[in-house]
């Protein structure tokens, strides 16, 4: 088998994932997933397109992510293990598609206005 290359994208973070044939071991920018995502959260959520394949000791993943926080960043990792699976195997596709791991998240951040605060937050108004 060869080194299947996808990338997945959430807000600003991009992802590129490496997978190869191997004994599970999951690298994210050189380090090991554990030290990279220290929650159990973020480990879960970049884990669970293995997990739901059936796959998690099956393949060797190489991540390079950069961009966004640790959250945009997991979630990127996760799109693009997904499409990976999917490419390994068509049938993986009726697996990850009802639980929403196949669709890019579209929601970016709002930018700021001119004469606001914010981005929809106002200057408050004293009427001294």
């Amino acid at each position: 088998m060869e080194v299947i290359h996808k990338i997945g994208r959430r807000k600003t973070a991009v992802a590129r994932v490496y997978v190869s044939e191997g004994k599970g071991n999951i690298t994210v920018n050189s380090k090991d997933i554990k030290d990279y995502f220290p929650t159990a959260t973020l480990q879960y959520k970049v884990n669970q397109p293995l997990a739901l394949t059936d796959n998690e000791g099956n393949f060797d993943v190489k991540v390079n992510v950069h961009g966004g926080g640790s959250t945009g960043q997991a979630e990127a990792v996760r799109l693009a293990i997904s499409r990976a699976m999917c490419e390994l195997n068509e049938e993986n596709r009726s697996v990850l598609k009802p639980e929403g791991l196949l669709t890019r998240d579209p929601r970016m951040v709002e930018r700021k206005k001119f004469g606001q605060k914010k981005a929809r937050k106002k200057f408050q108004f004293s009427k001294r």
